[in-house]
């Protein structure tokens, strides 16, 4: 991993007549703009990943998104309380500017409080947020929750299902694999877009009952029966052993011996946008 990998901020593309258009800020971090509102997930943008914003991790890319070009954020989207999803200065920046709704997974509105936040909802798996103008359900992940060393699993953690003009992005928070993956499509049916974890997983022995490597992110798009997937969780900060770019190739070659379609499961540049 280098010091710092440069990273040019840019501009969020306009949604125009796409349902929706989704920027990669960075790690797990996506903004998603709807006709209905705006969506933040996970955000993050401190230079570390630990308490306070100043403990390692350290970031090595910058978002490709500046903050002060976020557009007015609806809707915050938080998977769960750690502290590379669950950025204390951050989310404090967000209340005190936009006051957005933030969803997230039960047990979590304590940490929200302390950022200052005025409306939060909190979902079990499966439940449909009734507060949010934008259709989001959240969904089952493998994964665990702590900020300290007495709350271990005190909270819980999820994934959500978005709904943009029509069309479904699901976001998969931060999640080893699990069969859960094939109830996402048969309770709420097709996935367009896949935002889909697939770095710091090694060593695997260690790594594997939390995040998923690569190979079995592939699985879990064949599972979400995802038109098109995005990696998400790799290349900003250094949470395991494997290499930065680790990530990227070791997706090319899962993708390859599945036989997924060029695209069909790739990956965007830190600030770049798709439109939906």
């Amino acid at each position: 991993w280098p010091a710092i990998v440069p990273v040019a901020p840019r501009l969020p593309t306009p949604r125009g007549d796409a349902a929706a258009s989704v920027t990669f800020v960075g790690h797990s971090t996506f903004l998603i703009q709807t006709a209905l509102g705006n969506v933040l997930t996970d955000p993050v943008y401190s230079s570390h990943a630990g308490p306070f914003g100043r403990f390692d991790p350290r970031r090595a890319r910058a978002p490709g998104v500046a903050f002060d070009d976020l557009p007015v954020i609806s809707v915050v989207a938080l998977s769960h309380n750690h502290y590379d999803h669950c950025d204390l200065p951050t989310l404090r920046r967000l209340a005190e500017r936009d006051d957005p709704l933030v969803v997230t997974a039960l047990g979590n509105s304590r940490v929200l409080r302390r950022a200052g936040f005025s409306r939060i909802e909190e979902l079990d798996w499966w439940e449909r947020s009734a507060l949010s103008a934008i259709p989001i359900t959240a969904t089952p992940a493998r994964h665990f929750s702590s900020r300290t060393l007495i709350d271990r699993n005190r909270a819980l953690w999820c994934g959500f299902m978005i709904g943009a003009a029509g069309r479904q992005i699901y976001f998969a928070g931060d999640t080893a694999y699990t069969p859960l993956f094939r109830e996402v499509p048969a309770r709420l049916g097709r996935v367009d877009l896949g935002l889909i974890p697939i770095g710091a997983y090694e060593p695997r022995w260690f790594m594997k009952v939390v995040h998923m490597d690569p190979a079995e992110a592939v699985q879990a798009h064949v599972d979400v029966r995802a038109a098109r997937s995005i990696g998400m969780h790799f290349g900003t900060f250094q949470l395991t052993s494997e290499a930065i770019d680790a990530p990227l190739e070791a997706l090319g070659a899962a993708c390859a011996v599945v036989g997924l379609r060029p695209g069909e499961f790739s990956t965007l540049d830190f600030g770049e946008s798709l439109l939906l």
